[in-house]
């Protein structure tokens, strides 16, 4: 009975809504600091609109875009789980910075539900290029579908990456350098923690080799962050990811920052790391410095 209480719950909270009615862009009043406003916005399966967060700076814009692409997990019971992801620290810090900020949910997690289009597979035969080229095309979307609005410029985005979504970052970097000018990956990767063991990493070969096949279509640089204390992805296996990438013929510029809290892989959904972060992503973007601004 318990087992059939859980799968029940996975299928409630994977199914999509609203297929009948689908539509995107504002689904709800602004609110809270920086105008935060929840949105539906494109994903692969057409008939599910992925539920986003969108912040923005006062008045018309048209503002720069950035796109926050969150981490994943291959275990469905967390993703469907997964609580909207926010980034609010991180946000925040490029709102101030004058970016309309657009953080969506893919396909297969939380409330958005639908099918996990950007499944890696099993351990051994982790299918890592797939996975990473999938995510890339559910950063695509949404990202497409905001500068077409009136308030976002046409070009100039950027993407960042967390995880799972700074794989999707990776493979995203051979998109038009007009439209994402730069490319912020934290802690890129999949397959960290196999079987839940810290520090190890399912077919990591495979992983390396598939950044090598990143690296021969992109065309825009990145910069990847890794904290000194990530057990998901330590700083020597980034240096190696970074190294593959690097010789397909991409740029990416790693750089490592001192640990943060108990566990460096979560740096970026934190204000503790982000503020560890500023520098570099001040760097990474080519940002001047604001004016002094109230946190959220």
């Amino acid at each position: 009975m318990r087992l059939f209480n859980t799968l029940a719950l996975v299928l409630l909270l994977v199914m999509p809504t609203a297929r009948a009615q689908l539509t995107f862009g504002p689904s709800g009043q602004e609110g809270g600091p920086f105008r935060r406003q929840e949105w539906r916005v494109p994903s692969p399966d057409t008939g599910i609109a992925a539920r986003a967060l969108l912040f923005r700076p006062a008045g018309a814009g048209p503002f720069r875009l950035a796109v926050i692409a969150h981490a994943s997990t291959q275990n469905v019971l967390r993703r469907a789980q997964m609580p909207q992801p926010e980034y609010r620290a991180l946000a925040a810090f490029l709102v101030a910075r004058g970016f309309a900020v657009l953080v969506p949910e893919r396909l297969g997690h939380g409330a958005t539900g639908g099918r996990y289009v950007e499944d890696q597979g099993g351990c051994d035969e982790a299918d890592y290029a797939h996975a990473g080229r999938t995510t890339a095309e559910e950063i695509s979307l949404a990202l497409a579908y905001l500068q077409k609005q009136d308030f976002i410029r046409a070009d100039a985005a950027v993407v960042i990456g967390h995880s799972a979504g700074g794989w999707g970052a990776l493979a995203l970097a051979n998109a038009d350098p007009k439209a994402i000018s730069a490319i912020v990956a934290f802690a890129p990767g999949r397959g960290g923690h196999a079987n839940d063991e810290p520090g190890k990493i399912c077919a990591p070969h495979t992983l390396l080799a598939a950044a090598a096949e990143f690296g021969k279509a992109a065309r825009i640089p990145v910069t990847s962050l890794i904290a000194a204390n990530d057990s998901y992805f330590a700083p020597a296996f980034s240096q190696k990811l970074a190294d593959a990438f690097r010789s397909g013929g991409g740029k990416d510029d790693l750089r490592t920052l001192p640990a943060v809290g108990s566990e460096g892989h979560w740096m970026i959904e934190t204000e503790a790391g982000v503020e560890a972060a500023s520098g570099e992503l001040a760097r990474a973007l080519n940002l001047p410095k604001p004016a002094a601004t109230k946190k959220p």
